[in-house]
């Protein structure tokens, strides 16, 4: 008889719409050994096989900064245990709620967010943030980092990274034996021959020779394509760029995976909405869509 997949849920910040995203997908049924992990008072509930809980969350009229500093705390120990069940065998898969990166930071976790965060958690591994959807498929060469540090970040070896930690995913875990990379430009029009820019021709032209990929292609078309088939991904050289396209073309039902990983983490493809947690307006079809395919993902690259 095969066993479930173990799934371990990180509630993300507990004054987000974390916690009730992932109440509404547990209340459909997910067939799997889940482990909730979070605020106390969020977890209590949850249909559930284990908890573990990461701190006591109660709404607070408290001073701001010491209710995010909390957060943050809850926030960012679950995430941490999640990845040490995950890297001791205990879960197959995680899947992480959103997170405010400023309560992290205030908490005392100072990573750009989830996927350097893992990386780190995981012995410093190449790692790749990847943009899924039925209709497209982004990764991020550079993440969470200002718009004026893309030129200086963005080298050759670390597109060939990113686009090797992309093939080998493609291939491992979606079943694509022979994936098909393309290259979005950074600058308008591809430079338009170095006149909007020599980095097409400096940087990402001899990164798409190494890893035989298409490109680069201008930013305008790139992802067009990619969506009408002829791409398997396109490696985005900033995070606008690349969270713009997919957002667009699947907004609600795109899933953030982590690439490179020794374990499978996916999260939704949006933040914490705190403006709109408690209304019921929380839509959970991302968190919905993150489940499914870490459950995917996780049966397809452990050993039978």
């Amino acid at each position: 008889m095969t066993r479930r997949i173990r799934l371990a849920i990180t509630l993300g910040d507990p004054r987000g719409i974390g916690p009730e995203i992932t109440a509404a997908v547990l209340a459909l049924g997910v067939a799997a050994e889940i482990t909730a992990i979070g605020a106390k008072e969020q977890i209590a509930a949850l249909p559930v096989d284990h908890r573990i809980a990461t701190g006591s969350w109660r709404t607070s009229d408290g001073p701001v900064r010491a209710a995010a500093i909390e957060a943050g705390l809850i926030t960012g120990r679950a995430v941490e245990q999640a990845a040490r069940l995950a890297l001791s065998g205990e879960v197959d898969a995680i899947v992480t709620a959103p997170a405010e990166k400023h309560a992290l930071h205030l908490a005392g976790f100072p990573f750009p967010g989830h996927t350097e965060w893992l990386a780190h958690l995981a012995g410093g591994r190449d790692v790749a943030m990847m943009l899924a959807s039925d209709r497209l498929r982004v990764v991020l060469v550079t993440t969470h980092v200002p718009f004026r540090d893309v030129p200086l970040l963005l080298t050759t070896d670390r597109i060939v990274r990113t686009g090797e930690v992309t093939r080998t995913a493609l291939r491992e875990w979606f079943g694509i034996a022979e994936p098909r990379l393309v290259l979005c430009a950074l600058n308008p029009h591809a430079g338009e021959q170095g006149l909007f820019g020599d980095e097409e021709a400096r940087v990402l032209a001899p990164a798409a020779e190494r890893l035989g990929a298409s490109g680069p292609l201008a930013a305008d078309t790139v992802f067009v394509r990619a969506m009408a088939g002829e791409f398997d991904a396109v490696l985005a050289p900033y995070h606008d760029v690349g969270m713009t396209a997919i957002k667009v073309a699947s907004f609600g039902t795109a899933v953030n995976v982590t690439l490179g990983l020794p374990f499978v983490r996916t999260s939704p493809d949006h933040g914490t909405a705190m403006d709109i947690a408690g209304t019921g307006r929380a839509d959970p079809s991302s968190m919905r869509a993150a489940v499914s395919l870490a459950l995917d993902l996780a049966s397809r690259s452990r050993p039978p």
